[in-house]
């Protein structure tokens, strides 16, 4: 098992492209980590230059104590599982793990008790005489696995492995390689646009955005405390609420507010939240915004409709009519306008709300965050 270390690492194309910039972080032995981020932001190429299938511009990689920048892919003892599976369709399924162990002049009954042992713990063992056309999707990625998991690597590298399976078998499979890991004790990193996986599977998550390194933190913390905008925005489903609002002070009181000047449109209404004072850290932060144009973060399941809430909420109440109203079984979604700003909502299966609906729903104040408008960097979480 082994560690991974990536010290100011650059990816750089002919014509000036840059698509991955200054990538520093050390990643424990046995880590689970998720690269995650938007389409083009630079998360394959760094796995694949941590594999060896991309030629590093500048910076160091290190697995365990060894600089392996000039080591060729076959020698970095790394095992890829690719999004597409990757097998050889006139194979088995065992002849398929077996490959890899092949062409390295492995025993043949040493390599007959790797795949035994890979497709018992994969549960395919009653398919190894099959072939990948035989095998559905699931199938065919616990062999593309298993085909790794055989050559018994320092490090797995996984490249958006459940990309193709729909939506039930992807939650399934995300169970499968989380047990995996564990179960192999082994130094994981992972790729994917699903941040849905990447906060149910990564012991960290490295955000991505256009190259760069946005935060790299647990799922919990990613969450509750995201250090700018993008990676508010990014984290969570549905997404976070973005209000434009005004920072100002009454007393010794921060207030956030944001509404509508009068129109014909609308009913000219400002609302306020004040801000808690056990939520601020840093008061010369707020004290550099007040009068100033700021972004209120909320999450839909900060947004309240039941009574028992807004009886007791003394501020951030405000009157939205409802748009659309979408029951996911376990809670509804709410999707609000106020204001003219859209709002989403997360709220119990047991509200009976219908849409053109006019109702009051209440801000936790507890639970906002507070953005720069002009750096999107988090002033307040």
């Amino acid at each position: 098992m082994a560690s991974v270390s990536l010290r100011e690492i650059y990816k750089k194309y002919a014509g000036g492209v840059i698509a991955v910039s200054d990538f520093n972080i050390e990643i424990k032995d046995k880590e689970f980590i998720i690269l995650v981020g938007p389409s083009g932001c630079g998360k394959s190429t760094t796995l694949r230059m941590i594999a060896g299938l991309e030629e590093i511009s500048e910076g160091e990689l290190y697995i365990g104590d060894r600089l392996v920048n000039d080591i060729a892919p076959k020698d970095r003892d790394i095992a890829m599982v690719f999004q597409n599976y990757a097998l050889y369709p006139h194979m088995t399924v065992f002849e398929n793990m077996a490959f890899g162990l092949k062409l390295r002049k492995v025993p043949k009954d040493e390599i007959a008790r790797k795949v035994e042992e890979a497709a018992r713990i994969l549960d395919i063992a009653h398919l190894l005489d099959r072939k990948p056309k035989a095998l559905s999707g699931g199938q065919r990625q616990r062999v593309a696995l298993g085909r790794a998991i055989v050559r018994e690597p320092q490090v797995f590298l996984l490249d958006e492995p459940l990309s193709n399976l729909d939506a039930k078998l992807r939650a399934q499979m995300r169970t499968e390689i989380s047990k995996l890991h564990k179960k192999l004790g082994t130094t994981f990193i992972y790729v994917t646009h699903d941040q849905t996986e990447a906060m149910t599977m990564g012991d960290r998550i490295v955000v991505m955005k256009d190259g760069y390194i946005q935060q790299i933190d647990t799922p919990t913390n990613l969450y509750q405390s995201p250090v700018n905008q993008f990676v508010a925005g990014f984290i969570g489903s549905p997404q976070m609420n973005f209000i434009d609002a005004k920072l100002l002070k009454d007393g010794d009181k921060y207030v956030v507010e944001f509404g509508s000047e009068d129109t014909k449109t609308t009913r000219g209404v400002k609302y306020q939240v004040v801000v808690p004072d056990s939520k601020i850290d840093d008061p010369e932060a707020l004290e550099q915004l007040v009068d100033q144009e700021v972004v209120l973060g909320v999450r839909p399941e900060c947004i309240h409709d039941e009574p028992a809430f807004l009886s007791q909420a003394t501020t951030g109440v405000i009157n939205t009519t409802v748009e659309v109203t979408e029951m996911m079984g376990a809670e509804t979604y709410l999707y609000l306008t106020c204001e003219g700003i859209n709002l989403t909502a997360r709220v119990s299966p047991r509200s009976d709300v219908r849409p053109q609906d006019e109702i009051q729903v209440a801000i936790d104040p507890n639970r906002i965050h507070i953005f720069d408008k002009e750096t999107e960097k988090t002033v307040l979480n």
